[in-house]
């Protein structure tokens, strides 16, 4: 700090530009054609990754892929003050976690590495100094030497008088003297930026034309913190100037703070990133989504036994960016159908309560036979009425499904595949919609009423096998002592299980319920229980046990 403020004794320049000088206009975020779409995910480990952290991290991350880009992880850990133990790790842990079954792998980032790191921003403190010595050498900030205790007592002067608290700039206008003198007496001052002249119009890609006159509402900020760590605003711009990042997708909150951000890549001479602000994911009642909800975390949804796809699915569903919203998609399908500029300014409401339907939302597929299209439900197991087979919803005679208006609903003969028909054979207009429904070409998947999330890892028989292994050891967590037959732990039992109830349960954990608990324990039933029931309990009781 003492090195760079020695810059501060030279004459000083009026603000200018650093490198080629960019006009007003020119600095409205036009990206240099055919340039590669590097995008990044950049959260702060003050906490652990929520629904929102991971919508946003989704959204960069199909917006990458959709144009062959790269995903960065970047962990914005200048706030020391505020840092939560193990955040940095829990959030490239939820990363993986998703990673696992759908894939949203960062393709550099603090643990894998890559050409642009260090990843966290800790590390990346010279970058963040140089940036600073040059905006100082400009004249486009200065030191500022004002106590806590002023700044304090500007933001209540201006609660107690209804305006918005913004700092004075008293020191910008000192003397190079009287910096020489303070410098003496404090030499690790705060560096602000020096906020001046007509902000920057930009084109955001969700929101178009924007401009906010941050100079004339906004007292200049502090961009070097006394104890050489950056703020955010000064921190971003270095570090997507540096990581060569073309596109930048982040919360509207941040939409208002774009403006500063511009006029500090116009001090540096740099050329801006595309910018695209995404609308709030908000909670049911309106509230927006907090650190503080114990039950937003991922963590909390893996060890619930949520699976990734299904927080994807119903994050992406209540939404926007999509063609239509609906249950069910791949991520595949995701990067295929995202469109940035379908994203609208709206916030979205997100509905918890919905969620168990996602996680086990059946998979219906056409499936066309001897040139009879049919729809169909994808079974693991064996066809309703083979020999051995026991598929879900009971009897022949029962209806597993019904479509809301439909009387044609029957069981018609199977088709050879391994899968359920649900619907009478009949011709489809190809092409058009249907019950709601789009017609896809046989064998491909329809939105409606959703597709396989637990049904999909059951119908992997890798995957099944590590399902039983957690469910082996949900089964003895959950009942220990209390299994009077060990062998219901026998792989092969707990495989049937599974496949039996597959469309029964929204999570594995719904298979050690007390609902379920017949499958593991054997029922141990007082005589004062079967008196209440029926008066002839010991003439039962003889007749059954003899």
């Amino acid at each position: 700090m003492a090195v760079l403020l020695k810059r501060l004794l030279h004459p000083r320049r009026p603000p200018a530009a650093l490198g080629r000088p960019l006009g007003r206009r020119e600095a409205s975020l036009d990206t240099h054609a055919g340039a590669a779409v590097r995008v990044r995910f950049a959260p702060s480990p003050t906490g652990f990754l929520h629904l929102g952290g991971l919508r946003t991290a989704l959204y960069n991350y199909i917006f990458a892929k959709k144009h062959r880009g790269s995903f960065i992880l970047r962990l914005e850990d200048t706030d020391q003050t505020r840092l939560v133990p193990g955040a940095a790790e829990n959030i490239e842990d939820m990363l993986e976690w998703a990673a696992c079954v759908v894939g949203i792998p960062p393709d550099e980032s603090p643990r894998r590495g890559g050409p642009a790191g260090p990843y966290l921003q800790s590390q990346r403190l010279a970058l963040y100094a140089q940036a600073t010595e040059a905006l100082l050498k400009s004249g486009a900030a200065y030191p500022c030497f004002c106590s806590p205790q002023r700044l304090e007592l500007l933001k209540r002067e201006a609660l107690r008088n209804r305006q918005t608290p913004r700092y004075d700039n008293r020191c910008r206008s000192l003397s190079e003297a009287q910096v020489a003198q303070k410098l003496a007496k404090d030499p690790k001052p705060a560096i602000r930026f020096h906020l001046e002249g007509e902000a920057p119009a930009f084109q955001d890609l969700v929101y178009g034309w924007n401009r906010h006159e941050v100079a004339s509402v906004e007292g200049d900020p502090v961009i070097l913190k006394s104890d050489g760590f950056p703020t955010y605003h000064l921190a971003c711009v270095v570090d997507d100037h540096h990581m060569g990042i073309s596109h930048v997708l982040r919360g509207s909150e941040w939409l208002v703070s774009t403006s500063k951000h511009l006029l500090l890549y116009q001090a540096l001479g740099w050329q801006p990133p595309r910018f695209a602000h995404l609308p709030l994911l908000l909670n049911r009642d309106g509230s927006k989504l907090s650190k503080r909800q114990g039950d937003i975390f991922l963590e909390h949804f893996a060890a619930a036994g949520f699976l990734p796809d299904a927080l994807l699915d119903i994050i992406t569903s209540c939404g926007s960016g999509f063609a239509e919203n609906q249950m069910g998609r791949t991520l595949p399908e995701l990067i295929t159908q995202f469109d940035l500029t379908r994203v609208t300014c709206h916030s979205a409401l997100l509905d918890l309560e919905k969620l168990p339907e996602f996680n086990r939302a059946p998979r219906f597929e056409l499936c066309e036979e001897a040139g009879t299209p049919r729809f169909c439900f994808v079974n693991s197991g064996a066809c309703r009425g083979q020999a051995g087979s026991s598929e879900e919803g009971g009897g022949p005679g029962e209806r597993p499904w019904r479509a809301e208006g439909r009387a044609d609903l029957r069981h018609p003969p199977l088709c050879s595949s391994r899968k359920v028909s649900f619907f009478k054979p009949h011709p489809l207009p190809w092409g058009r919609r249907w019950s709601g429904l789009e017609m896809p070409a046989a064998g491909r998947s329809l939105g409606f009423p959703g597709r396989l999330h637990l049904r999909r890892l059951v119908s992997d028989e890798t995957q099944r096998r590590q399902l039983v292994g957690k469910l082996q050891a949900l089964v003895e967590e959950a009942f220990g002592s209390q299994l009077q037959d060990r062998h219901v732990l026998d792989a092969a039992y707990v495989e049937r299980i599974i496949l039996l109830r597959q469309g029964h349960i929204c999570r594995l954990q719904d298979l050690v319920s007390p609902a379920h608990s017949y499958l593991w324990t054997r029922p141990a039933v007082g005589r004062a229980q079967l008196g209440a029931v029926s008066e002839k309990v010991d003439v039962i009781a003889k007749r059954v046990l003899g």
